[in-house]
């Protein structure tokens, strides 16, 4: 299982009815569970990004479809980094010459 770390912003729309945020998340939690993934921690933050996620999929393309799907709803503009374990980060690390 992949992790992604999910920075949004809220568009004009998506601030214009923040009302329906709570339930927007909840639909993007049924969105990637779906997916056979899910969204393991939500921060709303303060700063460049309005909120975090961190989210587990089982690969990129299945990631990348629901992140669309939900970006296409007009209230997010999503920024990904792809996460690795501390393990995989032994374990390149450990390859290199």
């Amino acid at each position: 299982m992949a992790t992604y770390i999910a920075l949004l912003n809220f568009t004009d729309s998506g601030v214009r009815n923040i009302r329906e945020g709570p339930k927007r998340l909840d639909d993007a939690r049924q969105a990637f569970e779906a997916a056979g993934g899910g969204i393991g921690q939500f921060y709303l933050t303060l700063g460049e990004y309005d909120a975090v996620a961190i989210i587990t999929s089982p690969d990129d393309a299945a990631y990348a479809r629901t992140m669309l799907m939900l970006a296409s709803k007009g209230t997010i503009k999503p920024t990904t980094l792809k996460a690795l374990t501390e393990s995989e980060y032994r374990q390149i690390i450990g390859t290199m010459p």
